[in-house]
């Protein structure tokens, strides 16, 4: 009898460390963005998967509301790393001038963790954070993956007031941005997000110099678009970019899904991401 009770606390005390494990939280001290790690068991040399959350704000990767997804990347062999860059502890109250260099720091001491592969590592983003994901990819080598949802192909202005600030910098500098026209300011005022990013993108000099560069990223891209977004238009900005990749004869495997519905409906088609992620990057 004594036996099996010193069996029985053995094990439960395993299965609570074994709990603790896959549920734990590493707090990165990474200057301006909010880092944090979870590396699910015990095991060494998991592919990284870096989660971007979008206009929103705080750090949505690390919230309840996406603790499932989180969770079924642990379960699945990955480490996750939840990033907040603005409207999180320690991060810039608002989407402007964000350092992508900072949050590509953050990313850099993720991979110093034993249990991290630092030569696999995937980035997804949703919306603003796609943008975010595929600026990073697009700056730095060691970004092998990148999973962009309802993403914009060019910078943007930031989200103040004045909107005349790019939404981006890189190394101090404001990456150019395709600035608000006077043309667009009527549909801003009536929230019609959609129309005044249609119309802002007829400025063909500007977009030149704000595109974003996806042929330079190093390794696999999947977008997902939706074909009645509200907020801009994913899909053609998604078509551009799959049209750049073949002009530029892009080495590596690029794919884009447009889903059925608004904005968000991407979100509901994980199962994509995953099969994408086991296919082309784990």
């Amino acid at each position: 009898m004594k036996t099996l009770k010193k069996f029985t606390l053995v094990t439960t005390v395993i299965f609570l460390l074994v709990c603790k494990t896959a549920s734990s939280q590493i707090l990165l001290n990474t200057p301006n963005v909010e880092s944090k790690l979870y590396t699910g068991d015990s095991s060494v040399n998991k592919p990284l998967i870096v989660g971007f959350g979008g206009s929103e704000g705080g750090n949505a990767w690390a919230s309840n509301y996406w603790k499932n997804k989180r969770e079924e990347f642990l379960k699945r062999g990955y480490a996750f790393l939840a990033i907040g860059y603005f409207k999180a502890k320690g991060t810039p109250d608002t989407l402007n001038k964000i350092s992508i260099d900072q949050v590509h720091a953050a990313i850099a001491e993720a991979a110093k963790n034993p249990q991290v592969n630092k030569r696999k590592i995937a980035i997804i983003g949703g919306s603003r954070g796609g943008d975010l994901a595929l600026l990073i990819a697009s700056f730095y080598k060691d970004i092998r993956c990148v999973v962009a949802i309802v993403p914009s192909n060019a910078v943007f202005p930031g989200n103040t007031n004045e909107l005349t600030t790019s939404a981006w910098t890189y190394k101090g500098i404001e990456l150019p941005f395709v600035p608000v026209s006077e043309e667009a300011v009527p549909a801003l005022i009536k929230h019609d997000l959609r129309s005044a990013f249609e119309i802002m993108l007829k400025d063909s000099l500007a977009f030149k110099k704000a595109v974003i560069k996806v042929e330079r990223i190093n390794g696999p891209v999947l977008l997902l678009s939706a074909n009645k977004d509200e907020v801009c238009p994913s899909s053609p900005m998604c078509e551009n970019m799959i049209t750049r990749f073949r002009h530029k004869k892009f080495r590596f495997y690029y794919e884009h899904i447009a889903i059925e519905g608004s904005h968000s409906a991407p979100l509901n088609h994980f199962d994509k991401v995953f099969d994408f992620l086991e296919n082309n990057f784990k």
